[in-house]
């Protein structure tokens, strides 16, 4: 991910601005004007790290003049106590930068940690571990990149960069054999190559995406394991197969094990329990 990106900067410029409004008055009104300071950004529990480069980035838009010592990789996993960065510079900016800082770390660690706990417990197994679109508005694109930073695969971006026939859809559209063909000609008349994948949710529905012959993907919606393996074996491999919902890190690996290619769950991004990460300041005597 480029953390240099125009856009993500105009995005952390503005988080900063609802979070400062005027002025952080409470280090300005304590502290004195042109006090240095020092501060060592510190892991307070076992995880997965990922925002390292991003606070970089964030320290940056908020004073260029600090500078930030970073001391491990985004998607270590670390223990608690860990000294991960030390910044010097301006008290005010640093302060003014913590808050912003460790939201975006905290969280995104969280979910790199919380995937790689998914990945481990399909070990053996071809499967792999896919996110979803239930991430926070205005962070997908780095939330996705925190299921990559633990070991996960990033599903479609959005709404444009594949195409994805859900329940919605069929139902909308007359059921799935008319959904595929229509999509398939729209493709074509405006000249687009996206994969299509068609969410399924018994065996015939199955059958019929399979039948239609354009394809590439079938989702096995809150399936057992018992029937994602019925599924699997009666596609024999003519698309790729993908379980998604109800799976949890207690029956995960029996999914893996019905020989489904992918396996998406929305947890990695939308139950995240963030990780604890503190920012110690002080003040260093001129």
């Amino acid at each position: 991910m480029d953390f240099n990106n125009p856009e993500l900067i105009s995005f952390i410029t503005l988080c900063l601005h609802e979070d400062q409004g005027d002025g952080d008055h409470s280090s300005l009104a304590s502290i004195p004007a042109g006090t240095k300071g020092h501060s060592r950004i510190l892991l307070k529990e076992n995880g997965v790290i990922a925002g390292l480069l991003l606070a970089k980035t964030i320290l940056k838009v908020v004073d260029p003049g600090i500078t930030l010592n970073i001391y491990h990789q985004d998607g270590e996993h670390l223990a608690k106590g860990t000294l991960l960065a030390e910044a010097h510079g301006s008290v005010h900016s640093l302060l003014l930068a913590e808050r912003l800082l460790l939201n975006f770390m905290q969280r995104l660690s969280g979910i790199a940690t919380q995937t790689a706990a998914m990945v481990k417990l399909l070990d053996g197994y071809k499967t792999k571990v896919l996110d979803t679109r239930k991430t926070t508005p205005g962070l997908r694109l780095l939330e996705k990149w925190a299921v990559k930073t633990g070991g996960g695969e990033n599903h479609r971006i959005g709404l444009y960069d594949m195409i994805m026939l859900k329940d919605n859809h069929v139902d909308s559209s007359g059921g799935i054999t008319a959904a595929v063909q229509r999509t398939k000609t729209y493709l074509e008349t405006h000249g687009k190559n996206l994969k299509i994948e068609v969410e399924t949710r018994n065996m015939d529905e199955v059958k019929e995406a399979l039948n239609t012959g354009f394809v590439d993907r079938i989702m096995l919606d809150n399936f057992t394991p018992d029937a994602c393996k019925e599924a699997v074996t009666w596609i024999a491999g003519r698309c790729e197969t993908e379980a998604s919902g109800g799976i949890t890190a207690d029956n995960i690996r029996q999914y893996a094990a019905a020989g489904v290619d992918f396996i998406s769950l929305g947890m990695l991004t939308h139950t995240v329990k963030s990780l604890d990460i503190s920012m110690k300041t002080h003040s260093i005597p001129s």
